[in-house]
């Protein structure tokens, strides 16, 4: 809605954007809570989110001193007062992902952009999902908004040479988008599918153009199949995580996995090895049946990834895959060398590491996961593994 409300009046009035959004869906909350959500709800919000900023225009001297000389008239009618139909919305949420990614602003401040106006993010996603201080994202916010303000940036139709350099960052925001889906840190709720569902709908749009439809593209779609195939049974009934090897492999969706093919044979169509390649490669041998070389090729994936994108994360999966190979013992020696002693995955990772040979070592790292996680979800999936360990039932 945003993105349709910004093509029409540009994206240097991008806060009046949100702020018409916010009051849409807050009239739909009260509207549908009385009357029963319509039959087309989709067309009930555009038409309110019209209305209000017909109303916005006409009641605010804003429109008077400061708009109306900067809209031209034809604009306005060529839009189709705000046409609201399935492609408009989805091209309009594409179209301003690439104009929010402009390299005006510093790569990490366009992904930011990106993920609080077109993706909802909170300030503290976005922090999670750099890995970085709260304070830190909220001046990169501050900073690029006041850019995109101060150039008067508009959602324009780009050329060949601006879609593809800035096809990276855009790929980058999905990435995290749909990451935020698969393994929430901040939501009550370990899964968000919503957010795994909207990310790939634009990866996809992505495949169905000539200019975007590219090796990294396809092998970021086919991660995101991949991953999604076994979301039903990442979760048990109650909405407890349920860990990858007490998995129900007959849940995992086999249809994604297909799709997950498709897209990963696209992605090798040429002599180009990306992180997607690669993590998608990953998450296809994950879905694989079970053989002797199934987690050889997992780790040989792993060791190259450190090397194209090194993250605290790669590396503690990479020794996950190390020990599947080498066994724990091995693996605790690798796990130690890296040193993360603040990061809940680290200790988690040695907690399931030491729980068949030194109980009271593994508990102690799960306690120490437990106090520096902000997840819920993990919070209790690891007090259930403390609880198992002082039964001694593993």
């Amino acid at each position: 809605m945003t993105a349709v409300l910004c093509r029409h009046f540009g994206l240097h009035h991008m806060d009046i954007a949100e702020d018409i959004a916010s009051d849409t869906f807050l009239k739909a909350s009260e509207h549908w809570a009385l009357n029963g959500v319509p039959d087309n709800p989709t067309a009930w919000l555009y038409t309110v989110a019209r209305n209000k900023a017909k109303d916005y225009f006409k009641r605010t001297a804003i429109f008077e001193t400061k708009v109306r000389n900067e809209i031209i008239p034809e604009s306005i009618e060529n839009e189709g007062e705000f046409d609201y139909n399935g492609r408009i919305i989805a091209d309009s949420q594409l179209a301003m992902i690439f104009a929010v990614c402009n390299p005006a602003n510093p790569s990490e401040s366009q992904i930011c952009l990106a993920l609080q106006i077109l993706c909802g993010f909170s300030v503290e996603e976005i922090a999670d999902a750099f890995l970085t201080k709260i304070e830190t994202i909220r001046k990169r916010l501050q900073r690029g908004r006041k850019n995109l303000r101060n150039n008067s940036f508009q959602i324009t139709t780009l050329n060949e040479t601006d879609i593809r350099s800035r096809l990276p960052i855009v790929l980058r925001t999905l990435y995290l988008l749909f990451n935020e889906g698969y393994f929430s840190k901040t939501s009550s709720k370990q899964v968000r599918i919503e957010l795994c569902s909207e990310a790939m709908r634009l990866t996809l749009l992505l495949t169905e153009n000539t200019l975007t439809n590219t090796p990294q593209v396809n092998a970021l779609l086919a991660l995101m199949c991949f991953q999604s195939s076994r979301l039903d049974a990442r979760t048990d009934i109650r909405g407890e995580a349920i860990l990858f090897d007490e998995q129900d492999k007959s849940r995992w969706d086999q249809s994604l996995i297909q799709r997950g093919n498709y897209y990963l044979v696209n992605a090798t169509d040429r002599q180009e090895v990306s992180k997607y390649h690669l993590e998608a490669g990953i998450a296809y041998w994950h879905t694989a049946p079970a053989d002797d070389s199934k987690w050889t090729h997992i780790l040989q994936l792993y060791n190259q990834l450190i090397v194209v994108e090194y993250s605290p994360i790669t590396a503690l999966n990479r020794v996950f895959a190390f020990a599947k190979v080498h066994g724990k013992d091995k693996a605790i020696v690798e796990a130690e060398k890296l040193g993360l002693e603040q990061n809940s995955y680290y200790h988690a990772l040695l907690g399931y590491l030491y729980a068949q040979t030194a109980a009271a070592k593994s508990i102690a790292h799960y306690e120490q996961a437990i106090q520096l996680t902000k997840s819920p979800t993990e919070k209790r999936t690891w007090q259930k593994e403390i609880t198992l360990l002082r039964q001694d039932k593993r």
